[in-house]
């Protein structure tokens, strides 16, 4: 591996953050006097909202802000916190960077809600940078990526490489010249990734770190 950066994605990548972003997308949905499937509600984990609400609940641009201020709304009262770190991670992190490598988060989150999970289950002391979108959700992971990009200095995308569960990184990866390594444990499959073409794909964290170190799994 020639990266010097590696870009994770939050939910999904780094936690399991289906608790509270399914209890805060029941909320919208009930407002709307949407029936729900679970295939619906877990669709929501990763993609923007403002993609996700149009996409799986047919809303309007209108309608779309209204539930995301009713996503919000419980979002930030309980759901961003009923969240947890993957098992495996920390020690991944700290692996990666023993190997000289440099860590920063790249979500489709908001950035001062990212922030926040990333200070609550201690993963900042990390990364380099905690790199979100803005509060109004608008572009998606591609933008996100590359704005990272340039708050480090305009790097190279060729040096850095993002880590991620869903399409939505890989899409965004390939789009500014970076490769993405696809990881199972989060809610994404083995053929969203090979539909997507991942330039590599990974069951733990205990591999990703051999993939990037060489290291042989313990």
């Amino acid at each position: 591996m020639k990266e010097k950066y590696l870009f994770f994605d939050l939910d999904g990548t780094l936690t399991d953050s289906q608790e509270g972003i399914i209890n805060s997308v029941r909320a919208a949905a009930e407002a709307f006097g949407i029936d729900a499937t679970p295939q619906q509600i877990k669709g929501f984990i990763g993609p923007p909202l403002t993609w996700s609400f149009p996409h799986f609940f047919g809303l309007s641009d209108e309608e779309t802000q209204v539930a995301i201020g009713i996503f919000r709304e419980r979002y930030s009262d309980k759901g961003k916190f009923e969240n947890r770190v993957y098992e495996g991670i920390f020690e991944a992190l700290t692996s990666l960077r023993d190997a000289g490598y440099r860590l920063v988060i790249a979500t489709s989150k908001p950035e001062f809600y990212a922030t926040q999970i990333a200070d609550h289950f201690g993963l900042t002391p990390y990364f380099d940078l905690v790199a979100g979108s803005s509060p109004d959700e608008s572009g998606g992971k591609e933008e996100v990526i590359r704005d990272a990009i340039a708050r480090l200095g305009n790097i190279s995308p060729e040096t850095c490489l993002m880590i991620g569960d869903r399409e939505h990184d890989i899409e965004g990866a390939h789009a500014v010249g970076m490769r993405c390594v696809a990881v199972l444990w989060g809610y994404g499959s083995q053929e969203e990734f090979t539909a997507h073409h991942a330039d590599e794909v990974v069951e733990t964290p205990e591999a990703l770190v051999a993939l990037l170190t060489g290291e042989k799994e313990k």
